[in-house]
């Protein structure tokens, strides 16, 4: 269908201009860094003028900052399928993994092992290798090929970290089936869902899920270093330690008490003082997001990435492109991804022309798509741009191959 009807027919066009969107640029970069929604600004100049800068200290209580980690979470909860009292948004993702791992490994005791699959997204792996050699090797970290994470599960094996939507990829999991399979084989699942939440529908508890870790920048909005979030199962709260034991994780924080006792349920799982901006800014984009179907989130999502690989697939034969994403519209989440020897210097030339998306080493150009604000339009001018910069050559120069710190 011409990408100008399927614009016509976009029930989700109206949250397009409650978005700031710099003139002249296609961003499809979303899924690593959300928009700036325009309701932000307000929130935070009002937060920092009258709630900070009249009623000072005060404002812990009279305007809910000490309350924001359980209501941003207890917003999240219903954008991924959990109850609320079961999300909490803090810290960052990374910093939730390390907890996560930890509550699991509390959780399965006679259980060692932390299983994964190789090519998961760093942080992920980082924590587990770091979890390892703080515990003198005691716990083990083990990676394998995706395709054989649950062949892997044997009698030691505590728990499981996945991610949902892969963020090379954007390959898709089955949440329902992997967690079954590895609950049935004696571990806990934790599920990262940071390229999920506001991208695809997710269903914590209809999986029957365990743990869960989600970051609050890329489909939720909330701008650079947004706080994360973390998902505990009720069933697991009471008696899982996170291992932080943190201040505002004690039961009574302002007892002052010299010994750590942890808070009941999902507060446990706090650890310092609330980053209350960065809360704040979170907590816009996630009524923002709330407000949209995510039936009709994930069908333009999954008909943008159609038209995308239609229209790529002339480059695929001209210029040597592979589909680095599942064929499969259905298993991929919201992005689609290409593999090619040039994919650094090609991304660059594309920003140039005002075309966003972004490179994942070694070899990866990945466009995220973002059905709030991205038009099927700009999807078409996209793909016509890359023609044109393959066409032209226009990649092949000395400025696009030096690497940035941030690709």
């Amino acid at each position: 269908m011409d990408p100008a009807l399927l614009d016509a027919a976009d029930l989700l066009r109206p949250f397009r201009d409650r978005f700031v969107l710099p003139q002249g640029t296609i961003y499809l970069d979303g899924n690593s860094l959300g928009c700036l929604p325009k309701a932000t600004a307000p929130k935070i100049t009002e937060l920092v003028n009258v709630d900070w800068g009249q009623n000072l200290i005060g404002s812990w209580n009279v305007a809910g900052w000490v309350d924001a980690p359980q209501r941003v979470g207890d917003k999240i909860a219903r954008l991924v399928g959990a109850e609320e009292g079961e999300v909490v948004a803090c810290d960052s993702t990374s910093v939730n993994v390390f907890k996560a791992l930890c509550a699991a490994l509390s959780a399965n005791p006679g259980r060692s092992t932390i299983l994964s699959e190789r090519g998961n997204f760093p942080t992920d792996v980082y924590m587990m290798q770091g979890l390892e050699a703080l515990t003198g090797r005691r716990v083990s970290a083990r990676l394998v090929d995706g395709e054989t994470v649950l062949d892997a599960i044997d009698d030691d094996t505590a728990v499981v970290l996945l991610t949902q939507v892969h963020y090379r990829t954007g390959r898709v999991r089955d949440m329902v089936a992997t967690t079954a399979a590895a609950q049935a084989r004696g571990a806990l699942v934790i599920w990262d869902l940071s390229h999920s939440a506001g991208a695809i529908p997710a269903d914590l508890s209809g999986a029957n899920a365990d743990f869960a870790v989600g970051c609050g920048y890329k489909f939720l909005n909330g701008g650079p270093g947004a706080p994360g979030y973390i998902f505990a199962a009720r069933r697991h709260q009471d008696t899982a330690m996170p291992a932080l034991s943190g201040w505002f994780g004690h039961a009574r924080p302002f007892d002052f008490d010299d010994a750590y006792r942890p808070a009941p349920g999902i507060a446990r799982f706090l650890v310092g003082t609330p980053p209350i901006i960065g809360l704040a800014a979170l907590e816009v984009g996630v009524d923002l997001m709330r407000e949209a179907d995510m039936a009709q989130v994930r069908s333009k999502s999954v008909a943008m990435g159609e038209l995308f690989a239609r229209r790529m697939a002339p480059l695929c034969e001209r210029h040597g492109f592979m589909l680095a994403s599942p064929a499969d519209p259905a298993e991929r989440g919201s992005q689609i991804s290409y593999a090619h020897p040039e994919a650094y210097p090609i991304v660059q030339a594309l920003i140039a022309r005002g075309v966003v998306g972004d490179f994942r080493a070694p070899d990866v150009l990945r466009f995220g798509l973002t059905p709030l604000y991205t038009s099927f339009g700009e999807i078409a001018a996209a793909v016509d741009t890359i023609a044109a910069v393959m066409d032209e050559g226009a990649w092949d120069r000395p400025e696009f191959k030096v690497r940035a710190a941030v690709t």
